[in-house]
């Protein structure tokens, strides 16, 4: 019988809750440790809609990128999903920073990975971001569209103040702030969820290519892998991805 404190510990392997940054609230945030897990869902966030969905396949747990409690709680709703964890006997453990952060599998390695890049590793200089190359240069066009397709993107903006590129950094999320002029002109491309005006227009004087393909795009490419992860590690629990997550973002 597996519990959620098995899971925890295996977490603790390649992803461990202090390597999260001071801002960041990781573990589990609602629920018992000792509880027994058979069925879990897997999602970027929890939801009153992930709640639910939890709920009708029979799930314990919900394993979430995002922390369900980030800041203080002053007042519980009933449609709050904090309240509809606890009300519905559902586990709510949620990995952040710690899985951004990881170099052994995390975010940002999938993400270079989804994109193609060789080998990426955490830079020195910015630490939420992960360098690598491509197997070769391509034209940033034709890296775009590759990025489009491979996160399942709706939309994505780009720039291409250097035509080819081959050397890729990549910051999941809000990773964009203030990361990118770590990268150094020798890097190409830098791959990022978010990023501001101001930062586009630094990226263009340095002739760094910027592909912003939108915080929910570049770090739900971790949830397949580690659904996939998971049940390799755990055979006796079937770990779902959810279907419900969304950002309900469109483009017109």
């Amino acid at each position: 019988m597996t519990v959620i404190n098995d899971i925890l510990n295996f977490f603790e392997t390649f992803a461990p809750t202090d390597m999260a940054m001071d801002f960041d609230n990781v573990g589990l945030l609602v629920g018992d440790k000792n509880t027994a897990v058979t069925k879990a869902l897997v999602a970027l966030d929890i939801t009153s809609q992930t709640v639910q969905e939890a709920k009708e396949i029979g799930c314990q747990l919900i394993i979430s990128h995002h922390p369900v409690i980030f800041n203080p709680v002053k007042k519980l709703s009933p449609c709050d999903p904090v309240y509809q964890l606890a009300k519905n006997s559902i586990s709510a453990l949620c990995m952040h920073t710690n899985l951004d952060l990881a170099q052994k599998f995390g975010v940002n390695t999938c993400l270079a990975k989804a994109l193609g890049v060789i080998n990426p590793v955490k830079s020195n200089l910015g630490e939420c971001m992960f360098i690598g190359n491509l197997e070769a240069e391509v034209p940033m066009e034709e890296f775009a569209k590759r990025a489009k397709a491979a996160l399942d993107c709706r939309g994505l903006r780009y720039t291409d103040v250097k035509p080819d590129v081959k050397t890729v950094a990549v910051s999941s999320g809000a990773g964009g702030s203030d990361v990118f002029a770590a990268a150094g002109e020798n890097v190409d491309v830098f791959v990022t969820g978010e990023i501001k005006h101001h930062e586009i227009m630094a990226a263009n004087e340095m002739g760094i290519n910027i592909v912003e393909a939108g915080h929910f795009k570049s770090e739900d490419v971790v949830i397949n892998p580690l659904v996939n992860l998971l049940s390799e590690k755990f055979n006796d629990i079937i770990f779902t991805k959810s279907q419900t997550c969304d950002d309900k973002v469109k483009f017109i």
